[in-house]
């Protein structure tokens, strides 16, 4: 990978906040992932639930929630009991609109695919 002496730059001037930001933002969350392997090479264990919605999963959220759901941006993106935090509707929402450091993906994923994610989200408890 080239590396832009422009977004070089602007990551120095921007300091270590804005460089954090600057990566995760580059860092292609929700973007694939689609080896589903771990940083580590290893194939994480399967995830249980409907193959699609694990399919969906894989493709669209493991980049930032991990292979077994457990989160790679900070406590906020463990997924593990979210149903026992937030409610279907709540993460549907989430889902579809984003927020705080996870972008919305409700131009990029179907309504029927956002709400199997979130039905199969909100079982964890």
């Amino acid at each position: 990978m080239q590396k832009d002496p422009i977004v070089l730059r602007r990551l120095r001037k921007a300091g270590w906040t804005g460089a954090i930001l600057a990566a995760m933002a580059l860092s292609a969350c929700g973007g694939g992932g689609g080896s589903g392997k771990s940083q580590t090479g290893a194939t994480p264990a399967p995830l249980d639930g409907p193959k699609e919605t694990v399919a969906l999963y894989r493709n669209n959220c493991i980049s930032c929630h991990g292979g077994e759901l457990q989160g790679k941006m900070g406590p906020e993106s463990d997924l593990r009991e979210v149903g026992a935090r937030i409610d279907q509707d709540q993460i549907r929402r989430q889902i579809a609109d984003g927020g705080s450091l996870m972008p919305g993906f409700g131009k990029r994923l179907k309504a029927e695919e956002i709400d199997a994610l979130a039905a199969w989200l909100a079982a964890r408890k």
